[in-house]
């Protein structure tokens, strides 16, 4: 398995046979179509993806072989910004798209990942701030990618 490289994603449903392991990145490392990553149990693999796509937690990537290997969204330090209605949120939304922050959106609340600056705006902006560790899934655009919760 060390000479396959993950080429592709697959469909979680297909991935039942030839199971290799397990991959943790951050969304910076899920970004990158080439690099060499470690599994969770040691085993060094090689990812070469087309450009452009963005590997996300839950899905797998398969080989050439047939290999695939499950990827796991790795837990970064993010901001959660709750508040008290939707049109408040969409502001805060708003002002952070307006800085082309990345966002990973949930009911009544905004993710991204942790910047004191930024922390200090959504504040002023009369939001609730909690900084914490969790796994990141920003949106991808309207132009790129798939997504799915």
């Amino acid at each position: 398995m060390s000479d396959d490289q993950f080429i592709q994603l697959a469909r979680p449903e297909t991935s039942a046979e030839g199971y290799a392991g397990t991959v943790r990145l951050t969304f910076a490392q899920r970004e990158k179509a080439r690099q060499r990553v470690q599994l969770t149990d040691g085993t060094q693999i090689a990812i070469n993806l087309q450009r452009g796509q963005i590997m996300r937690g839950g899905e797998d990537l398969v080989s050439a072989s047939g290999c695939f290997v499950h990827v796991a969204a790795a837990t970064e330090t993010v901001t959660t910004a709750t508040c008290a209605d939707a049109l408040h949120l969409a502001r805060i939304a708003y002002h952070l798209g307006n800085r082309h922050v990345s966002l990973q959106l949930g009911p009544g609340w905004v993710r991204y990942l942790q910047d004191r600056v930024l922390d200090e705006m959504v504040r002023g902006l009369g939001a609730v701030v909690e900084v914490h560790t969790a796994p990141f899934e920003p949106e991808a655009g309207a132009y790129g990618g798939h997504h799915h919760h």
